[in-house]
Formats: C-alpha cells, sequence, structure tokens
C-alpha cells in the first residue's frame, strides 16, 4: 500500500460489546457490582492491615499490597468495559489504548512478582522458621516491594514505546475486552514478527515465576506432611492455602492468555480466558484472604469500630 494513501489510526474501536439495548445494561449492572466488590473487598483488607498492629508482619504487608494491584489492576480496564457497555461509540484514543496496555501489564507484573515473594516468604516460615525473623527483615521486605513496583513497570516501558511508533492504517477494530498486545499489534500496517519475541518475553516472566512458586510450595507440603502434630499440620496448611488458591486463579488464566504463542482459540473462549485474569481473579481475592482467614476477619470487624475511620469518614 502507498504509504501516501494510508490513513493514521486515531482511535480503536472496541466492536464485539452489545448495544445497550441487545443486553448491555443488564451486563453493566453485573459487571459494575462485581467492579465496587473488588474495589471495596480490596481496600478493606489493605486498610484492616494498615490499622491492625497485629498484621504488621511481612505476610499481611504482601497481602495488603497484592489487595493495592488488585484495585489498580482492575481500575485500568473495567471503567472502560462499563464506558463500553453504554456507550455507542465504544471507542478508545490511540493513546489511551496504549496507556491502559501498559498499566494492565505493568501492575500484572508487579502482582506476579509480589505472589512471587509470598511464596518464598512462606517457605521460609514454614521450612526455616527460627532464622525467619532474621532472614526475612522488614528492611528486605521493603526492598523486595519496591523491586516488584520497579521491575513490573520497566518490564512494558520497550515494548509499549516500540508500539507507539508504529504505523497503524486501519482496520481499527479491536475484537477483545480492552486493548491488549497482541490483538492491537495485529492492526499495524507493518511486519508484526515482534509478537513472537513478545511472546518469548511474557513466557519467561511467567514461567520464571510459576517455577519459584510452585518449588516453594512443593518444598513447603513436603516439610507439612512431616510434622508429626495433626493442629501444627492444618494450621501450616491452612496459612498456605490462600496463597495457593489466589496463585493458581491468577497464574492459570494468565497461562492460558500468553502461553500459547501462535495457538488460536475460539472468539468466545478468548473474551471467557481475559475476564478470568481481569476480573475472577480480582473478584475472589477479597473472598479467599477475608472469609478463610480468622485474623483478618478479626481486623475487618475492629477496622469498623476504629476511631481512625470514623475520623477517616469524618475527613471524607
Amino acid at each position: 500500500m502507498d504509504k501516501k494513501n494510508q490513513t493514521k489510526v486515531t482511535e480503536f474501536y472496541f466492536s464485539d460489546f452489545p448495544q445497550f439495548e441487545d443486553g448491555g445494561l443488564l451486563l453493566f449492572i453485573l459487571l459494575l457490582c462485581v467492579y465496587m466488590f473488588i474495589v471495596v473487598g480490596n481496600a478493606m483488607i489493605f486498610l484492616a492491615v494498615q490499622l491492625d498492629v497485629h498484621l504488621h508482619n511481612p505476610m499481611y504487608s504482601f497481602i495488603s499490597i497484592f489487595s493495592f494491584l488488585e484495585i489498580c489492576y482492575t481500575t485500568v480496564t473495567i471503567p472502560q468495559m462499563l464506558y463500553n457497555l453504554v456507550s455507542k461509540e465504544k471507542t478508545i484514543s490511540f493513546i489511551g489504548c496504549l496507556m491502559q496496555m501498559y498499566f494492565f501489564h505493568s501492575f500484572g507484573v508487579t502482582e506476579g512478582l509480589v505472589l512471587t515473594i509470598m511464596a518464598v516468604d512462606r517457605y521460609v516460615a514454614i521450612c526455616n522458621p527460627l532464622r525467619y525473623a532474621i532472614i526475612i527483615t522488614p528492611k528486605l521486605c521493603t526492598q523486595l516491594s519496591t523491586g516488584s513496583f520497579t521491575l513490573g513497570f520497566l518490564m512494558l516501558l520497550p515494548e509499549i514505546v516500540w508500539m507507539s511508533t508504529l504505523p497503524f492504517c486501519g482496520p481499527n477494530q479491536i475484537h477483545q475486552l480492552f486493548c491488549d498486545l497482541e490483538p492491537v499489534l495485529l492492526l499495524a500496517c507493518t511486519d508484526t514478527s515482534m509478537i513472537l519475541v513478545e511472546d518469548v518475553i511474557h513466557a519467561i516472566s511467567i514461567l520464571s515465576c510459576v517455577s519459584i512458586i510452585s518449588l516453594s510450595y512443593l518444598r513447603i507440603i513436603t516439610v507439612v506432611l512431616k510434622i508429626p502434630s495433626g493442629e501444627s499440620r492444618q494450621k501450616a496448611f491452612s496459612t498456605c492455602t490462600a496463597h495457593i488458591t489466589i496463585f493458581v486463579l491468577f497464574f492459570g488464566s494468565v497461562s492460558l492468555m500468553y502461553l500459547r504463542f501462535s495457538v488460536n482459540f475460539q472468539p468466545l473462549l478468548e473474551k471467557i480466558i481475559a475476564l478470568m485474569f481481569a476480573v475472577l481473579a480480582p473478584f475472589f481475592n477479597p473472598i479467599i484472604y477475608s472469609l478463610r482467614n480468622k485474623d483478618m476477619k478479626k481486623a475487618i470487624k475492629k477496622m469498623f469500630c476504629s476511631q481512625k475511620v470514623r475520623r477517616l469518614w469524618e475527613l471524607m
């Protein structure tokens, strides 16, 4: 195609969202309720950990960071989805699409790194309890948390900068629920063989985290099974059950989406998988960490009776 006759794309169109009168309203209400639950539930966990001194330890600090990330992670995509369900336009600007991809994947990578740190934390706590306080110090926790954010937000930057230089001349229809790397790259009016490089980078980062987490929990299970006391064994398992559940939910759906290379799924299955890691995994996080955790439930109950929370509401 003659470059002079190419029209530069300034916005993308989400073509697979239903019209407002064709079921969009029902989906809007459902998704809005889910989003509100995600924000409120994860905010309660975050505040409970910050306000309750009994939860000021590495494990709950990482849980609170993860809950904060879940709020940010979903806020990048769900409000745009809600807009697309009620709007006739269903569009996003080129810059807006790039920013959505950058923040969505940056928060996602950071979540994966935090989950990896949480697995290592539990490994040291259960497999080397006598040295836990010496190894997992507050300083190390701060360094690991800061490192996760830094690496998470730097990893995607070169790729997004490169994509911003690509020519997009049409079509501009994105067949996904939000802007994602591969669906957008396929719309570029140039050689997109770099998609394979992008797949390899994602595969390495995902598999590295999955390997570390899997090995940590396998070692934990081996050690716990050797504990003679049934009560101690049950307590040790209960502290890891929530982490393993979140790990399976998050990395299971992420692996289906980004570890398939050139394998294509049916369009409906693509959207279901996208919903799993973009909406459903964050939805279950507050349920798993609050309803299945006695200390967290106590902290949340105490939080609603706390004077600090009352003052916070008064200031708001």
